[in-house]
């Protein structure tokens, strides 16, 4: 069965650029027809789609967050990646990583990682 495993800094400052890596295992990040998938939960905001990267390596993003959002993608490692710009505190939240559907179901999902935007 496909897991997904996020990794990366558990605290950053201001400004900086979050970034977090989604491990892939059990299926291929190059498989049709899914797409790959960041969502993110606060206490203030609840669950929030971020963005996506497809099979073949096509983007969407929040609109709310496209300004700041970029999702990559390696295929070599099985892994894509989240990069967040100009954080603020308004930013810390439990971070996931998810397979998502044709029709728009988030099916598998990492078991998140809390990132929290401190100096």
């Amino acid at each position: 069965q496909v897991q997904l495993q996020e990794s990366g800094p558990g605290l950053v400052k201001p400004s900086q650029t979050l970034s977090l890596t989604c491990t892939v295992s059990g299926g291929s990040i190059t498989t049709s027809y899914y797409a790959w998938s960041w969502i993110r939960q606060s206490p203030g905001k609840g669950l929030e789609w971020m963005g996506s990267i497809t099979y073949f390596g096509g983007t969407a993003y929040s609109p709310s967050l496209k300004r700041r959002t970029s999702i990559s993608r390696d295929t070599s490692k099985n892994q894509f990646s989240l990069q967040l710009s100009s954080v603020t505190p308004e930013d810390t939240a439990v971070y996931y990583c998810a397979r998502e559907r044709t029709d728009w179901y988030l099916e598998v999902w990492g078991q998140g990682t809390l990132v929290t935007v401190s100096s």
